[in-house]
């Protein structure tokens, strides 16, 4: 797969699962998207590659056929464009880039956007940039690397805190346990004084008799 040893920051999702995975992708030049990056999930299906695969942006993107809650691309785009010839190298190199320079609003997935493309081109991409500055800047990928970098030192010093106050409980059940053993033996110690003085006083007692 040309995809992996290309120039694209291609991230697997699983790395004992070729068929799904993570591909940061960068706004083309001389489009309102400029500037912009979106990480791009990729799912291959079991008849890839004379199926297309199923595409979805991860961080938000404005656009007439991109489903913005979601992510999605349109499949009737991919489809129409996907042939069994095609590496998934020019997805990104070409079918991407085309798709944010030439948006189709005839067969929307974002029917505000295809409106506003249509009736207001020029707010569309003033839409476009204010979509680009708050999801898909520099600035929004720092935030992200820093919550995840925080979200693995909080789950680290969970996992160190959990085996912490672990090996404590079987100190103090070591502690426990050796007390009783020291208890009970002390009991058992008294019993046994107890059951020698027993037969002792009975045989004077039967000496006493037998002098009588």
């Amino acid at each position: 797969m040309k995809l992996l040893v290309s120039d694209y920051d291609v991230n697997l999702i699983n790395d004992n699962n070729m068929s799904e995975f993570i591909v940061k992708f960068i706004g083309p030049s001389d489009s309102p998207y400029e500037g912009g990056a979106w990480r791009v999930r990729v799912i291959l299906p079991d008849q890839y590659p004379y199926k297309s695969p199923s595409i979805g942006f991860v961080n938000r993107i404005y656009h007439p056929n991109i489903d913005e809650a979601s992510g999605s691309v349109c499949l009737d785009v991919i489809n129409q464009t996907w042939s069994p010839m095609f590496d998934l190298i020019n997805i990104f190199d070409v079918f991407l880039p085309q798709l944010l320079l030439y948006p189709n609003p005839a067969d929307p997935l974002n029917p505000e956007a295809a409106n506003l493309y249509n009736k207001n081109f020029e707010k569309f991409k003033e839409k476009v940039r204010d979509h680009v500055k708050m999801n898909a800047s520099q600035e929004y990928f720092d935030k992200i690397k820093q919550q995840t970098k925080n979200n693995d030192k909080n789950q680290e010093e969970q996992k160190n805190g959990h085996a912490h106050n672990h090996m404590n409980g079987n100190d103090h059940k070591e502690d426990g346990e050796g007390s009783e053993l020291s208890e009970t033996s002390d009991l058992q110690g008294l019993d046994g004084e107890d059951d020698e003085d027993i037969p002792m006083g009975s045989d004077e007692e039967e000496k006493q008799q037998e002098a009588v």
